[in-house]
C-alpha cells in the first residue's frame, strides 16, 4: 500500500538520517546484499537494498566499500521519548546495568542529549545515546530510523501505526514490538491550602478553566491526560511547560486544581477520585499496579521490527527484570514487582459490595466468594480487557507474561492460583457470572499456555457483580468492574472442588 495525502505528508515531514556508503556483503566470493549500511552490532549487518530493509549475520560475510565499519566498532543504541523518564530513571538503570555487567561507564552531553560509553579496558563495547524528546517524537525518531527504542506515556496512534508499517518498523500494535518499563498515572492534585480531599472525574472535566492547570498539550504528560480528558483540549485551561511549573502554580492557589502526573506532585496534595455511588480510589503503588485506579498510565518502551541483540538487548531484559525493579522505584516511577493483598485488606471493598448487593443472589454469591477466598491473598497482578473485547489492555498483557516468568521460577511452587472474574452490574446475575468465568478462563488459558507443564494449581472462579470497586453509573466504573484478579493460597489436593461453581 502506497501511502497517500497527509500520511505521506506526515512521512516527508520528518527527518531522514543523510545517506550512507553503499556496501556490499560477499560470501565465498559471491554478493548476498548490497545497500545503505543501517547498523552494525558487532555481529549483525542491517542494510537497506532494493527490496527494502534486511539483517544478515556478519560471521561468515565479508564487507566491501568505503562504508563498512570495523569489526571493532562499538554498538550504538539511540533511545528517544519522554522526557521525564528519559531523564530520571534511565541513567540510573544504564548505571547499574554497566555496573552488573562489569563496564565502565562515561558520559558526555551533546546539546540535550546524554551519551554512555560502556567500555571495558580499552575496549569500547556500546555507546547509549539518550534523547529527552516526547511520546510523538520518540516515535517519529523510531519510525525515521533516529532511535532504536522510543519511550512513551502512550501507545502509538492510529497515524503513527500507519507510518511504521510503512516505514518497515513492523506492526507497533503488537505485544512482543513493546515492554512496559513502570507504572504511571494521571492525578488531579491541589494546594496544601485547599479544603478539598476528594474529586470526581465529572467535576475535573467541569472545572473552571482560568483555574484548572494541565501540562502543554504537546507534551507528553499532557497527551496522556488529554487521552482520559479530551473535552479538555478544546477549553481554554492553563498550559504548563514543565511538570514542575504545574505542581508550583497548584501549590501556590487554594482555588486551583492540576492534572499532573503521580511521578510528579511537586508540593501538591493529591485528591481521591470518587464516584457517584460513593466507591473511591487513591492513585498508589497498589492500585496502579492492578489498575484498580483508572487513570493509570504504563510507560512503554517501543522497538522496531528488527533483530536486537548485544548490549542493546541485554540492557533491554535488564530494566524488565525484577532487579530492576527498586532502581525503577528509587527513580520515581511504580515498579511492577508484585505483591500481596490480605484478605483482611479487602474491608472497604466488602463494605461496599455489601451496601450494592440488592438481590438476594448477588448477597449469596457474596458470601460464596467470602468463603472461597478468606485466608488467602490477592496479587497485585490483575487482568482486564480493552473496552467491550475479549483483548487483554497492554498492562494485563504484560501481566500474563510477568505471571508466566514466576510461575517458572518456583515462586509458587505448591500453592494454589484462583482466577477470579468479575464483572459490573450491567446484566443479570447469572449472565455476569458467565461472562466473568469466560473472562478468568481465558486469563488462566493465556498463563497456562505460556507455562506448560506447571505444578501450580490452576484454578478459576466466577463471582460477576459481586465486589464492585467502582460505580456502574460511569463508563470508567464498568471498566473498573470487569477484571480478573489472581488470588493464592496454601496448596490443596487435585479433588478439591474448585471454588465459585
Amino acid at each position: 500500500m502506497k501511502p497517500t495525502g497527509w500520511l505521506l505528508c506526515a512521512m516527508l515531514c520528518w527527518p531522514v538520517p543523510a545517506a550512507a556508503e553503499p556496501i556490499a556483503l560477499r560470501h565465498d566470493g559471491r554478493t548476498v546484499a548490497e545497500g545503505e549500511l543501517l547498523g552494525f552490532d558487532g555481529r549483525y549487518y542491517r542494510i537497506l537494498g532494493p527490496n527494502g530493509e534486511v539483517t544478515l549475520d556478519g560471521r561468515t560475510l565479508e564487507c566491501i566499500g568505503a562504508g563498512c565499519p570495523s569489526p571493532e566498532a562499538p554498538q550504538i543504541v539511540r533511545i528517544s521519548g519522554e522526557a521525564s523518564v528519559v531523564r530520571t530513571v534511565l541513567p540510573p538503570l544504564i548505571e547499574t546495568f554497566s555496573r552488573r555487567e562489569g563496564y565502565d561507564l562515561a558520559h558526555d552531553t551533546d546539546g540535550a542529549a546524554t551519551r554512555y560509553t560502556l567500555s571495558r579496558g580499552d575496549k569500547v563495547l556500546a555507546r547509549m545515546t539518550l534523547a529527552p524528546t516526547s511520546s510523538s517524537e520518540g516515535f517519529a525518531d523510531l519510525v525515521a530510523d533516529l532511535a532504536d527504542v522510543a519511550v512513551s506515556l502512550r501507545p502509538p496512534d492510529s497515524i503513527e501505526l500507519a507510518l511504521a508499517r510503512e516505514a518497515g518498523r513492523g506492526d507497533l500494535s503488537e505485544a512482543s514490538r513493546r515492554a512496559i518499563l513502570g507504572l504511571d498515572g494521571v492525578v488531579p492534585v491541589v494546594s496544601a491550602l485547599s479544603e478539598r480531599s476528594a474529586i470526581s472525574v465529572e467535576d475535573i472535566s467541569g472545572w473552571p478553566p482560568e483555574a484548572l492547570h494541565i501540562p502543554d498539550p504537546a507534551t507528553s504528560a499532557g497527551e496522556a491526560i488529554l487521552r482520559h480528558f479530551p473535552s479538555l483540549g478544546d477549553r481554554p485551561v492553563v498550559p504548563h511547560a514543565t511538570l514542575e511549573a504545574l505542581a508550583a502554580a497548584v501549590a501556590a492557589s487554594p482555588d486551583a486544581l492540576g492534572l499532573t502526573l503521580y511521578s510528579a506532585q511537586g508540593d501538591t496534595l493529591p485528591l481521591t477520585l470518587m464516584g457517584p455511588c460513593g466507591a473511591s480510589v487513591d492513585a498508589d503503588p497498589q492500585s496502579l499496579k492492578t489498575e484498580d485506579y483508572p487513570l493509570t498510565a504504563p510507560v512503554f518502551l517501543y522497538t522496531p521490527m528488527r533483530r536486537i541483540t548485544g548490549v542493546a538487548r541485554n540492557f533491554l531484559d535488564y530494566v524488565v527484570s525484577p532487579i530492576a525493579q527498586p532502581v525503577i522505584q528509587r527513580a520515581g516511577l511504580v515498579d511492577q514487582f508484585p505483591e500481596a493483598i490480605p484478605f483482611a485488606a479487602q474491608g472497604e471493598r466488602l463494605g461496599l459490595a455489601i451496601i450494592a448487593a440488592e438481590q438476594d443472589a448477588v448477597l449469596t454469591g457474596l458470601q460464596r466468594m467470602v468463603t472461597d477466598l478468606r485466608g488467602k491473598a490477592r496479587l497485585t497482578l490483575s487482568f482486564r480487557f480493552e473496552g467491550g473485547s475479549s483483548q487483554l489492555d497492554a498492562q494485563s498483557q504484560d501481566n500474563v507474561d510477568r505471571l508466566a516468568a514466576a510461575l517458572r521460577g518456583g515462586l509458587f511452587d505448591g500453592r494454589r492460583l484462583i482466577f477470579a472474574g468479575f464483572s459490573d452490574g450491567g446484566g443479570t446475575v447469572y449472565g455476569n457470572r458467565r461472562l466473568s468465568r469466560e473472562r478468568a478462563e481465558a486469563v488462566r488459558s493465556a498463563v497456562a499456555e505460556a507455562v506448560p507443564g506447571t505444578n501450580v494449581l490452576l484454578d478459576v472462579a466466577a463471582y460477576g457483580e459481586v465486589l464492585p470497586i467502582a460505580c456502574d453509573e460511569t463508563d470508567w466504573g464498568r471498566r473498573m468492574n470487569r477484571r480478573v484478579e489472581v488470588w493464592v493460597g496454601a496448596d490443596e489436593p487435585t479433588g478439591t472442588p474448585r471454588p465459585g461453581n
